[in-house]
């Protein structure tokens, strides 16, 4: 049976800098008539993955316990490929009522390495 319960994102200190400073980037090139970077690849990628985590809360690779960072103190964490080898780390909560993904990090290769 499917979870009917609403899921909502929410980005997290790294996480929301992260997308914010992105934001900000997107919108001073196509300001300037760029209509493909990087930059809006990543962005596009971003917004694509969280909507396959609002229709599947469980949709990333589960990162086992045992290798979370303890300084994340999460109790669970999911992996999500992103465009150019970024990643996007996030946490599940839930109650009856809901289910909250907390993005953690949007982190390109050698920060994700070093954080691991």
């Amino acid at each position: 049976m499917k979870d009917k319960r609403p899921v909502r994102i929410i980005l997290k200190e790294q996480a929301k800098a992260e997308f914010e400073e992105l934001n900000r980037i997107v919108g001073e090139q196509q300001a300037k008539g760029i209509t493909n970077s990087e930059e809006m690849q990543l962005l596009k990628a971003i917004k694509q993955k969280t909507e396959l985590i609002k229709q599947n809360p469980l949709y990333g690779n589960n990162i086992p316990k045992k290798q979370i960072p303890k300084t994340l103190a999460v109790s669970n964490l999911f992996r999500v490929e992103l465009t150019g080898y970024w990643r996007m780390l996030y946490s599940l909560e839930g109650n009856q009522i809901e289910i909250i993904a907390f993005v953690l990090y949007l982190v390109d290769h050698p920060a994700y390495d070093k954080l691991f």
